[in-house]
């Protein structure tokens, strides 16, 4: 039985090439010290003395740096190569994170959490852009889901760590998280030294159309993935606070049940990518967003660490089904001299809802109290679920009558 499990392991991760391995190591090191971003909400009301409204403002601050930092990060991706941007992100985002521990009034604290986006989240496209061009189109979904694998072990770290930091000091968040994000370019440099990257992949791609804002169906998958992210981003400014305020759970329980969802990544996320090869992927996406959603839905039919980690199991599944396939969707879309457009678009897309999340998740939470807002998200995943149920017969009507 376990030379079983292994070997299931071992089939999960083989066949990707040293460059992925090395990509997705430098995400290990840089989201080991994610914390800033799960703290920021508590930080700015409990710590700052800011208002619910105040600490939602600072937050959409990051989300409009993202948008930015994300979209001409995937372009840059394109001019000067996808390792150089990388480079650059991890620099200067490490900088400003530690900065971001010094600003007591919401406008200077808002200004730096922009200017933290929108060079840290550059990284992001970039780095998918770099695996998509090393890894072939194949098994281009388990690049990703290594990526992703890598990062959540990192955060499996950071959260944690990080709520036992803020019982002690809110200050030595920003400072461990600005170091490890430092410490990822120092082992990039080690890595890759002064390459600029590939510049195109060996795969044979055949998009239907030459720029992303004239194909209809990735504008689609980026509106569908809108609205995934939507949700998701309540992570990260509704969910502490609601665990917080209404679990009755102190900031180290709060770390912990981040790390529930990084645990789950970590042990299977790779073996279902694996033997989910060959089937669509916007099959999978659609039952991954109504799994991510159901999963918040839940939330206000119990309480306590336990049954909030059962929730966080719930959305996990979702979140394992959906994010690298929607990311594998998106590729497929674009020639190798334009997968940064493309991967900025869609991380455009994710800052976006960075932006709308916060807002309207707090505007919900306290207008209407924080129960409607989880029963919201599910019927989100609803909407999500015929959205790319109509994708899926798209997809299938222009394999059938292809353009030209």
């Amino acid at each position: 039985m376990i030379r079983k499990i292994f070997r299931s392991y071992k089939e999960a991760y083989s066949g990707l090439p040293s460059e992925a391995w090395m990509l997705a190591a430098v995400e290990l090191v840089n989201r080991t010290g994610t914390m800033v971003l799960f703290f920021m909400t508590l930080y700015a009301t409990r710590h700052l003395g800011f208002s619910l409204a105040e600490a939602a403002r600072v937050m959409s601050a990051y989300g409009l740096g993202s948008l930015v930092g994300t979209y001409f990060g995937g372009r840059f991706c394109d001019w000067i190569g996808a390792y150089n941007v990388q480079k650059a992100s991890l620099g200067l985002g490490g900088i400003f994170l530690i900065l971001l521990g010094y600003p007591e009034s919401p406008f200077p604290l808002a200004a730096l959490m922009f200017a933290f986006a929108a060079t840290g989240e550059a990284l992001h496209p970039a780095n998918m852009t770099a695996i998509s061009q090393v890894c072939p189109p194949q098994i281009r979904a388990k690049g990703f889901a290594l990526a992703r694998l890598a990062g959540n072990l990192g955060i499996s770290v950071g959260p944690v760590a990080g709520g036992y930091l803020a019982l002690i000091n809110y200050h030595y968040l920003f400072w461990v998280d600005g170091l490890t994000s430092l410490a990822a370019l120092a082992l990039f440099l080690a890595f890759f030294g002064s390459a600029a990257g590939p510049v195109h992949s060996d795969g044979h791609e055949s998009p239907p159309a030459s720029s992303p804002w004239k194909d209809r169906l990735f504008l689609l998958m980026i509106g569908l993935g809108f609205l995934v992210f939507l949700v998701f981003a309540q992570l990260f400014s509704t969910f502490p606070l609601y665990v917080r305020e209404v679990y009755g759970l102190p900031e180290n329980a709060i770390g912990l049940l981040i790390t529930v969802n990084t645990v789950v990544i970590v042990a299977i996320e790779m073996l279902i990518i694996h033997r989910l090869q060959g089937v669509e992927p916007a099959r999978v996406a659609r039952i991954g967003a109504l799994a991510l959603c159901t999963g918040f839905a839940l939330m206000p039919l119990g309480r306590g660490f336990f049954y909030g980690a059962f929730t966080v199991v719930v959305w996990t599944m979702g979140e394992i089904l959906i994010m690298p396939l929607l990311v594998t969707l998106v590729a497929s879309r674009a020639t190798s001299a334009a997968q940064g457009r493309y991967q900025a678009l869609l991380s455009v897309s994710f800052a976006g809802a960075m932006i709308a999340g916060p807002a309207i998740g707090s505007w919900v939470y306290e207008t209407y109290g924080p129960d409607y807002l989880w029963y919201g998200c599910g019927l989100q995943g609803i909407v999500l679920f015929a959205g790319f149920s109509l994708l899926i017969r798209e997809l299938a009507r222009e394999a059938r009558h292809p353009a030209g």
